[in-house]
């Protein structure tokens, strides 16, 4: 095959990049693979049993989720190691929805659950599509952080009713503690519920810290299967999972309430943020071990296309998983063959063993679920970012309440409005620094705050903004350097160094024009250096470069600062304090042109490489 064709054909199935790796595959890889994908197994099943309950769904929704999942993230994802599946993020999340749409629980629920999922991966899918994977970095680690910690108490309050035996209370959470701590003093739990797990939360906590790798889960999840037969725990209280169906489900479009279809498709946009969020977290550090790169815009479509394939098989909204991706790690997995090799034995479960499941004691599922998302209140973390960073903590703060005060959903938008306030804030403090030339470097400039020792030049000061210029910050910029201006009379021209700004709209050119005008009525010149080529177009669009001159325009701040000396008659001039520059000595002397080349003011010239994105 001709490096064209093989271009060509490559470039074609570049959105599938199973079609790349699998022929590549080792078989000295299999037997890592092999056993990464019956870990998996051994982790994903009891976890999602128990990730349909916290979505009020049936415990077989979760099941159905595995296989078609795995498979569909093997053949589209770009992660060599990322397994997806139910995770309790999103868990929490669909069965809030489920309550919010009043079906949690209910003969709809997994419906409603199914679509969910679909809306979710269909968001995903146009997302990937448009290339807009950079929205998931609005989340930031605090905010997950805090979000994550939120939920996991939400899921833990919300299983223990079915640790102790009582009915699950109804509102907020003050009054869903209240009315637990009532229940448990009036003498209304379960024993033999409790007994059960009692028994189960120390076989899992105590067995993980003996031996972290054996799935202490499935050990768990088999010996209550086992003791709920044996002792007949039902006729004793003990609430058991019911009904479980046989069989992989038929593809098929889930049937909902057409007037909930608006509020279906905002609740999956909200999964599809939550699910990328984590997904990309676990895919990102695994990537980074072992030394491949992962496409954001690739993983959006790999975790819709997994989200479409769950909710058309009547399964739950799945995402990226960090412990079953870590799971992975550990076992030596090396390729998404584990992922397959997981989908095949949650596949022959189902079909097989899935009506065995109808005796699980309910409070064995809980106690599964409680011992997977311990592990994610990392307060570690969030001492981390109190030393590190006041706003960090708070973020991660806010994000906690947020989702304990109102809920999931209210609980992340409040978390991402306080994000994006927060950079908004930051992004507007405008900052300009003097700059001066740090002795005996050719062309180093430096802010003169703490340094007198670096020099200015007479007639010519030199401005660094420390924040991009656009249509926020743009007047604000010119007020800040006007104002500067007018305590330094006797300047004839104004260095402004734009390194910060990268791209240029309307607005802030305008303000430019307008600085430059305001300048020349104070009878200063205005120099530019340091422009990207995005600034460059725009304002060569707008007229700016015309009416300043290519000769205003410059690489360096060196060049500029140089030209601005040469036009106004300041070469002569010595430098304002520290030592003298290297290149004093070059005063009077000509602009030597391989040394100081311009930007060509009159054409932009073409895109540098990968530049891409509106200008």
């Amino acid at each position: 095959m001709s490096g064209d064709t093989m271009a060509l054909s490559e470039g074609r199935w570049r959105r599938v990049p199973m079609v790349h790796w699998l022929p590549r595959y080792q078989f000295a890889w299999l037997r890592g693979d092999l056993i990464a994908g019956a870990v998996v197994a051994a982790l994903a099943i009891p976890q999602a049993l128990g990730y349909a309950s916290i979505a009020g769904a049936p415990v077989q929704v979760g099941l159905y989720a595995l296989p078609v999942a795995l498979v569909a993230y093997a053949v589209f994802g770009s992660s060599r190691q990322l397994v997806v599946g139910p995770v309790s993020t999103v868990s929490v999340l669909s069965g809030s929805f489920l309550a919010s749409f009043g079906v949690a629980g209910t003969a709809r629920a997994a419906s409603y659950t199914a679509a969910l999922a679909l809306g979710s991966g269909l968001v995903l899918i146009v997302a990937g599509f448009v290339r807009i994977g950079w929205m998931a970095e609005f989340l930031s680690k605090p905010i997950v952080t805090g979000f994550v910690l939120g939920l996991t108490m939400l899921v833990i309050l919300n299983e223990v009713p079915h640790l102790v035996g009582v009915p699950t209370p109804a509102g907020r959470v003050i009054e869903q503690v209240g009315a637990l701590g009532s229940s448990v003093t009036r003498g209304e739990a379960n024993l033999t519920t409790m007994a059960v797990s009692a028994v189960s939360l120390v076989v899992l906590f105590g067995g993980h810290r003996v031996f972290s790798k054996f799935p202490w889960g499935l050990l768990v999840l088999l010996g209550g299967l086992a003791a709920s037969a044996a002792l007949d725990l039902q006729a004793h209280g003990v609430e058991v999972v019911g009904h479980v169906p046989s069989g992989l489900q038929k593809p098929g479009i889930p049937t909902i309430d057409p007037a909930d279809l608006a509020g279906l498709f905002t609740a999956g946009a909200a999964l599809a943020l939550v699910g990328l969020a984590e997904g990309l977290s676990a895919a990102r550090l695994f990537a980074a071990r072992g030394a491949y790169r992962i496409d954001a815009n690739q993983e959006l479509l790999a975790s819709g296309a997994a989200n479409v394939a769950s909710g058309l098989f009547g399964g739950l909204g799945v995402a990226g998983s960090l412990s079953k991706t870590a799971a992975v790690s550990d076992a030596r997995g090396r390729t998404q063959m584990s992922g397959l090799v997981a989908a095949g034995l949650a596949a022959v479960v189902i079909v097989a063993f899935a009506p065995t499941l109808s005796v699980l004691p309910r409070a064995v599922l809980s106690a599964i679920v409680v011992n997977a998302v311990w592990k994610l209140m990392d307060f570690e973390a969030l001492g981390r970012y109190s030393r590190v960073r006041r706003n960090d903590i708070v973020a991660a703060v806010i994000a906690a309440v947020g989702v304990l005060a109102f809920g999931p959903l209210d609980g992340l938008l409040l978390a991402v409005a306080g994000s994006v306030i927060g950079l908004v804030f930051r992004s507007t403090r405008v900052e300009v620094e003097v700059m001066g030339k740090v002795p005996h470097e050719k062309a180093a400039w430096g802010s003169i705050g703490n340094h007198a020792e670096r020099s200015t030049y007479p007639g010519v000061i030199v401005l660094r903004l420390n924040v991009p210029l656009f249509w926020v910050t743009a007047a604000p910029t010119n007020d800040t350097i006007l104002a500067l201006i007018d305590t330094m009379p006797g300047t004839r021209a104004l260095v402004l160094d734009l390194e910060t700004t990268n791209q240029m709209d309307t607005t802030s050119a305008d303000a430019l024009a307008d600085l430059r005008a305001a300048l020349l009525r104070r009878d200063v010149d205005l120099f530019l250096v340091r422009v990207m080529w995005p600034v460059r177009k725009a304002l060569r669009s707008s007229g700016l470069i015309a009416a300043l001159g290519e000769d205003h325009l410059w690489h360096s701040i060196s060049q500029g600062v140089r030209q601005a000396r040469r036009l106004h008659a300041l070469l002569d001039l010595p430098a304002h304090s520290g030592s003298p520059p290297p290149d004093e000595a070059l005063a009077g002397e000509p602009l030597d042109a391989d040394d100081e080349e311009h930007i060509a003011a009159r054409d932009p010239g073409p895109a540098p490489p990968n530049e891409e994105g509106p200008l």
